[in-house]
């Protein structure tokens, strides 16, 4: 089995294992966690399906918001991947957002088997107040973020292609700890650099 094929088994594998409301409610804090973050419309939900090639693994909705719990997602008994509460457009409370952000925060500077976040953005609309904020905490907690410039498909190769340059430069001042990279859900285009990248970070043996 090459590589790839390897890769793409280890996530095809992932589970429902719980859903957190609370710091407290996470899965114990060990093995190897990455997390997935962005705003409520930035297709989040999709990629995780993408990646894991199950429709319903990560739940869409046409109404933006609807993850408002932390959701693990285990590859194994010692990694999993972590849905994380969308932000922007959901229809709650602002009280209940604040929660949301408070409980984010705690959860990406303490939690200790949190090896790095993919941040997801609109190509067409990237690095709103969100992804900035999402940004300087994984900075503070020095933690490595891959960014996906989700929707590719809806800009010509040439202008995703600038975008992705307008970012990485907007980026630059996070002392090389951001990596990012343009990705379609609906095309299954740039999967093979995401699984590489998680891979890398949850210390899987393809071997």
């Amino acid at each position: 089995m090459n590589t790839t094929s390897a890769a793409k088994r280890i996530f095809q594998q992932a589970s429902f294992l719980i859903s957190a409301q609370q710091l407290n409610q996470c899965p114990s804090d060990n093995g190897w966690e990455v997390a997935f973050a962005g705003r409520s419309n930035a297709g989040k939900s999709s990629a995780l399906n993408a990646l894991t090639n199950q429709k319903k693994l990560a739940r869409t909705s046409k109404t933006p918001g609807r993850t408002q719990l932390i959701n693990f997602f285990a590859l194994d008994e010692e990694r999993r991947l972590v849905d994380l509460p969308g932000y922007g457009y959901a229809s709650v409370p602002l009280k209940v957002k604040e929660e949301w952000q408070r409980e984010l925060a705690a959860y990406l500077e303490t939690r200790q088997s949190l090896k790095g976040m993919i941040l997801l953005m609109d190509v067409r609309h990237p690095l709103q107040p969100f992804d900035t904020m999402m940004l300087n905490w994984a900075s503070e907690g020095q933690m490595p973020v891959h960014i996906l410039l989700t929707k590719s498909d809806k800009l010509s190769h040439g202008v995703a292609k600038t975008a992705l340059l307008q970012v990485q430069k907007a980026v630059k001042s996070y002392n090389n700890t951001v990596s990012l990279q343009l990705f379609s859900a609906l095309k299954m285009s740039g999967l093979e650099e995401l699984q590489t990248r998680l891979v890398d970070w949850l210390e899987i043996d393809l071997a």
